[in-house]
């Protein structure tokens, strides 16, 4: 997800997307351990969009 479709979402909704992408993370990391995960490089687009997602969400709880 974009940062501008980010911004766009309120904090109730940033906190939503940040525990899917965690999820979403946790299932990759599974597939890896188990050798089914042929992308490696989707863990690191996932890592990275939580970072994206929990960054937006501190900036919109600070300007409260």
């Amino acid at each position: 997800m974009k940062t501008a479709e980010l911004r766009q979402k309120d904090v109730a909704g940033l906190q939503a997307e940040v525990k899917a992408l965690q999820k979403a993370h946790f299932n990759l990391r599974m597939q890896k351990a188990t050798q089914q995960l042929s992308n490696l490089a989707t863990l690191r687009s996932t890592r990275r969009a939580i970072a994206r997602a929990k960054t937006i969400l501190a900036e919109k709880q600070a300007a409260k």
